[in-house]
């Protein structure tokens, strides 16, 4: 399964094993486009302005899918990353979402 998130956090399912390896690797705004073109993908972007940005970025639609995921071995995370810490309790606009640097992270469970 692959997942989009708005965090760099990798939420795996302890339930299911005792120990996981996460790779973690930068990926650019195209090999998440060709990943997410080719693949089916689940939301966990839990804030409709985060939504709503990668969607502008990416060109594909994120919706706002405020769940809750156990990442399994063989799942891929695609994290929004901003670059800096925001203010406890900050939830930003659109607007200012798009002037926070950012990486995009690819992390793979095994």
């Amino acid at each position: 399964m692959i997942y989009i998130f708005n965090t760099l956090i990798v939420p795996c399912n302890f339930g299911s094993e005792n120990e996981f390896t996460v790779r973690l690797k930068k990926v650019s705004r195209e090999q998440v486009v060709e990943l997410l073109k080719k693949n089916e993908f689940t939301s966990a972007v839990g804030h409709q302005s985060t939504a709503e940005v990668l969607t502008a970025i990416l060109g594909i639609q994120i919706p706002m899918n405020r769940i809750a995921v156990k990442m399994n071995v063989g799942d891929v995370g695609i994290h929004f990353f901003l670059k800096q810490r925001l203010q406890e309790g900050a939830v930003l606009d659109k607007e200012e979402l798009e002037k926070i640097e950012y990486d995009l992270i690819l992390s793979e469970v095994s």
